[in-house]
């Protein structure tokens, strides 16, 4: 589509995409501000390496329990409603973080703000799957992933304020109380906005409230011609009567869609992606930048990159396609994470990698910002591609009666994956070498590629009611877009 034809599109379309990825901006917060808050946590509380591990990774599994259940919610009270308690819990979490009297309830705490991730992970890529026009769809349920991005930009930003410019009396600790008890403003913010968004018109035709689906299809599309043939393929897809898990026990087809699903999100997090971003500091430090302020302005770095990066998606998802994107950014990905590998292997393997200790100095400067640059270009590689589009895609994927519950386990997938990740990487670092590690994470891209020519469609410019009609009448995985 032309980016004239896109300009046709009512502005209301794209303000309720943009309130909606709020979501992901909450997800970027809480997901980034440990990072900057964990030191100092570290210090108030004498906790060790232990329970800093269970620190970070509380909101892992708590946001795979919000995934697991923001199905029935969804289905049940609407994508609206579900996206409202999301709001209410990251207010709650936020604030209960930031007051936690001992390390045990600020593990408590961090698993419920955990839940409200999870709830936003799941519904707001839904939700935006559902409102947008199929012709950007693309691009705007990839305005979710940039909010995502934003948000860990902001959180590094304001931990690296926090901890080394903001001077208070009677406030010890790096100021990691503020860092977290901050995110409580946001998410109220969240809240309101989202009183003003329509429900979903997918959701009410699903509910049996067609008038008032008909009414919110009539606010954001342009004529009532076009309304019309949107309604007709909604109904359509209503011919397949089963619910999620009887289309799981059943259908062969919904089945293999939920395979595709599941490895398109271990793919998601097996890139590595988050072993930089949790982990940012650590790399910085590996690869010879000793002081914290450049850990933490590197980290700040890596965000800024990060939400810049996702622009490419943004503007070519719905132009070029998802599978030439993400055979681009897979490429880029490996040939980056071999680079930080191979340069670790020659002349930074001796770094340590453990948060606290001291690094010696760097005997080759050059070396170390040539590793740093290859992180960086696998930052452009995974923003403009994997990052926003496989959660684009397994918006698309499944059919509406199975969607809720294909999207569950898909998101959860992510989270179960997400967390594992989270908790090997040092030990990878410790017991496999520093190198060897970049190096197996660059191999393990090839066999994405592999993945990606094999089973995954293109899904430009299809309905989703299209998609559902190949997928349920057994056109093979990678052609159900066409």
């Amino acid at each position: 589509m032309t980016e004239s034809a896109k300009k046709k599109y009512k502005p209301i379309v794209y303000i309720i995409a943009g309130t909606a990825a709020l979501a992901g901006l909450m997800f970027g917060l809480d997901v980034g501000v440990i990072s900057g808050a964990l030191p100092f946590i570290q210090k108030d509380f004498g906790v060790g390496a232990l329970q800093q591990e269970e620190i970070v990774s509380a909101l892992l599994w708590g946001a795979t329990f919000g995934a697991l259940i923001s199905g029935f919610i969804s289905k049940r009270f609407g994508r609206k409603i579900t996206l409202l308690i999301g709001a209410v819990v990251f207010a709650i979490g936020s604030l209960a973080c930031s007051m936690a009297p001992t390390s045990s309830i600020l593990i408590a705490m961090r698993f419920v703000l955990g839940i409200a991730v999870g709830i936003a992970s799941f519904t707001a890529p839904l939700y935006l799957s559902e409102i947008a026009p199929k012709a950007i769809r693309g691009a705007l349920v990839s305005m979710y992933q940039l909010l995502i991005t934003i948000g860990i930009v902001i959180a590094f930003s304001s931990d690296t304020y926090f901890a080394n410019y903001l001077k208070l009396d009677n406030v010890t600790g790096g100021h990691w109380r503020l860092m977290l008890g901050v995110l409580v403003v946001p998410s109220t913010l969240m809240f309101l906005a989202m009183f003003f968004l329509p429900e979903s018109p997918r959701w009410l035709f699903l509910k049996n409230f067609k008038t008032k689906g008909k009414e919110v299809l009539l606010k954001i599309r342009n004529s009532e011609s076009e309304v019309d043939e949107e309604i007709a393929e909604i109904e359509a897809s209503f011919e397949v009567k089963q619910n999620g898990l009887k289309l799981l026990t059943s259908n062969k087809n919904f089945r293999k869609v939920i395979f595709l699903g599941i490895g398109l999100q271990v793919i998601q997090q097996l890139t590595g992606i988050n072993v930089i971003m949790y982990y940012a500091p650590t790399i910085f430090k590996i690869a010879g930048f000793n002081t914290h302020a450049e850990q933490m302005w590197g980290t700040v770095l890596v965000g800024c990159v990060n939400v810049l990066a996702t622009f490419i998606a943004i503007a070519f998802v719905d132009k070029i396609g998802r599978k030439p994107i993400m055979f681009g950014g897979f490429v880029v990905m490996g040939l980056s994470m071999l680079g930080v590998g191979i340069c670790f292997k020659v002349g930074l393997e001796n770094h340590p990698a453990i948060v606290g200790a001291t690094a010696n100095a760097v005997t080759n400067n050059t070396l170390s910002f040539i590793a740093i640059g290859f992180l960086l270009l696998f930052i452009v590689g995974f923003a403009g591609s994997a990052g926003p589009i496989i959660w684009v895609m397994c918006s698309e994927i499944f059919p509406l009666a199975g969607r809720d519950l294909g999207i569950t386990v898909t998101t959860c997938t992510n989270w179960i994956i997400n967390g594992i990740v989270g908790m090997t990487f040092l030990s990878l670092l410790n017991g496999f070498g520093h190198g060897n590690t970049f190096l197996l994470y660059g191999f393990i891209e090839i066999l994405f590629i592999i993945f990606f020519i094999l089973f995954v469609p293109e899904t430009k410019g299809a309905s989703l009611e299209k998609i559902e009609e190949n997928l349920m009448n057994g056109v093979a995985l990678k052609k159900i877009g066409q």
